[in-house]
């Protein structure tokens, strides 16, 4: 399934994308799409019967109609970093032994096509397309990346931007650099674990201004979906309706030869990953 939420932003409603492309309202069965519902078994089969026989769901007319993200009351953000062989040789770095942890805002998160803005003082605001994992069950010390992908409900693109004068060169940690407002776009869909059979086998790309800088596949991560969400389940309960970012490919403005070409207002982002729906941003100042 295809699950969406849209509406004004703090006001999204539940829909589902059906099987010939028709929106249509999920509100009349569920409040929203959350940890709550992908938690609740019977609440899915409901959903899923609807989305067999959609004409039994009243249409939204989507011409219009603000995309939201696809998660609402998101627990937490994880992210891994540096977890692309490509991404990892392009910015001079060692393989990481373990994942490499940190964590963005829930109030990062806006949907696929609203606004991002550049930070004042920004001189090196980044790009980076990335697979967004979304916890369906809890997950607690599992045992295998086996197990773990049984945790996960489903999958959804996300736009990591980054500010790399703040996260590389201000001290401490990466999260000033990674947790300015509106630097978490996600969606525009959640797609369900059952059309996704393999996480690794996933195109991932992203244009600035109509040019492409990422071309990547999750074939070339380090550390697999699966072993990701295992991996965190040792230091932390993942929770549903948690999201897991799991990193970029190469192409990424930090890697390419100087003068660098980190964005700027008036850019426009254009981003996928295959089969989990396309964004698109336009930067304005903050």
């Amino acid at each position: 399934m295809k699950l969406l939420r849209v509406g004004t932003a703090g006001s999204e409603r539940p829909a589902l994308l059906d099987r010939n492309g028709t929106l249509r309202d999920l509100s009349g069965l569920v409040t929203d799409i959350d940890g709550d519902l992908l938690a609740d078994a019977s609440a899915l089969a409901r959903v899923r019967e609807a989305a067999q026989t959609p004409d039994v769901l009243p249409p939204l007319d989507a011409n219009g109609l603000r995309i939201g993200p696809p998660v609402g009351r998101i627990g937490k953000i994880v992210c891994i970093g540096l977890n692309y062989h490509d991404h990892a040789a392009e910015t001079g770095a060692a393989i990481p032994d373990e994942p490499i942890l940190f964590f963005k805002a829930p109030d990062t998160v806006v949907g696929p096509e609203d606004t991002v803005l550049v930070p004042r003082g920004s001189r090196k605001t980044d790009w980076e397309v990335e697979l967004a994992v979304v916890i369906g069950r809890t997950a607690r010390y599992l045992d295998s990346a086996e197990q773990a992908i049984g945790h996960v409900a489903g999958y959804a693109t996300a736009h990591d931007v980054s500010e790399r004068e703040f996260q590389i060169e201000r001290g401490g940690t990466w999260d000033k650099g990674k947790n300015c407002e509106t630097f978490n776009p996600l969606g525009p869909w959640l797609v369900t674990a059952d059309e996704v059979p393999d996480p690794q086998a996933l195109p991932l790309r992203l244009w600035v201004n109509g040019e492409l800088k990422q071309n990547g596949t999750t074939a070339d991560q380090i550390f697999s979906v699966g072993e990701v969400v295992r991996y965190l389940s040792h230091f932390m309960t993942l929770y549903p309706g948690d999201i897991v970012n799991t990193g970029t490919p190469a192409g990424v403005a930090m890697g390419r030869p100087e003068p660098k070409p980190y964005l700027r207002a008036g850019d426009v982002v254009e981003l996928e990953v295959e089969g989990l729906g396309r964004q698109r941003q336009e930067l304005k100042g903050a």
